[in-house]
């Protein structure tokens, strides 16, 4: 059951509350839990955001639909497989439809959490980086989602299913707005983000658990008519670039800490060119 966001803007303050508490404890274990504390708070501001902004996307259904069909047009013109064909893959298996339903609404919450969870806990040096690009990339694609794009599943006769109204699955039947922003696909987004950084950050076998999730996530929306495969394509592309920028910004700051560093310990080093450091005054004079 997801929270509404004014759920989870209680939830920021009961989790902010909770580790100024922890902090303010003198036992050594509080700071753990004081982190831990203020790292889930700010991801319940994530959430809240996302979902404050989500439930307020445009809900203009025909520009929606409008746009999925020259999103469909431009993928065939781009040769894409057809998102048809992979649905009819499965539809003749009612448990592996459920199944990816099921998948669909669950999965995508759990294990990103997961993911959050191992991070903070086994590679905590890696895990405000990481972090902020989940957030920054989310954001990025809540404001692209704000130009209203339907899933294929409401193209009436493009020969799509409906699988999760089909089978009483639906997690859109209370909230119609966000039925419209399928692009991008945060499914596809996290999904990504987990495996990238499992393989690149895990050392164990269960690393590919991260690109076995991302595979399944990526089928899963599309056999169930939630995405076009561009949504994914555009969700990956803001998740380079945010990843990118990261990479760059993690690079100047050490960079400067480096030459701050070197100024401290030798000044002379700063000295306009043709300028000799002054010698210092002191001692006897002869």
């Amino acid at each position: 059951m997801m929270l509404t966001w004014q759920q989870s803007t209680e939830l920021t303050a009961a989790l902010a509350v909770a580790g100024l508490g922890f902090r303010c404890a003198r036992p050594a274990w509080t700071r753990v839990a004081a982190a831990f504390a203020f790292e889930a708070s700010l991801i319940a501001v994530l959430y809240s955001v996302w979902q404050f902004v989500g439930n307020r996307a445009v809900s203009d259904e025909p520009t929606a639909v409008r746009h999925a069909q020259w999103v469909d047009r431009l993928e065939q013109a781009l040769h894409f497989p057809s998102e048809r064909s992979v649905q009819h893959l499965v539809l003749g298996h009612p448990t592996l439809v459920q199944a990816a339903n099921l998948y669909y609404d669950t999965m995508h919450f759990a294990m990103i959490f997961v993911f959050l969870l191992w991070l903070f806990f086994r590679h905590r040096d890696r895990y405000g980086p990481v972090r902020t690009v989940l957030a920054v990339s989310t954001l990025v694609c809540l404001v692209i989602s704000f130009v209203p794009v339907a899933p294929p599943r409401i193209l009436a006769g493009a020969g799509f299913v409906d699988t999760a109204i089909f089978y009483g699955q639906s997690v859109y039947v209370s909230d119609a707005a966000n039925e419209l922003s399928a692009m991008p696909s945060v499914h596809v987004l996290w999904a990504v983000l987990i495996a990238w950084y499992a393989v690149r950050i895990g050392r164990g076998r269960w690393r590919v658990l991260g690109p076995i999730h991302a595979a399944v996530t990526i089928f899963v929306v599309v056999c169930t008519a939630n995405h076009w495969w561009l949504d994914g394509v555009v969700a990956v592309a803001v998740l380079a670039v945010c990843a990118w920028a990261q990479i760059g910004v993690v690079a100047g700051r050490a960079a400067w800490q480096v030459r701050q560093a070197i100024g401290a310990a030798a000044p002379g080093l700063n000295a306009p060119v043709g300028e000799a450091p002054r010698a210092r005054r002191g001692g006897r004079g002869g």
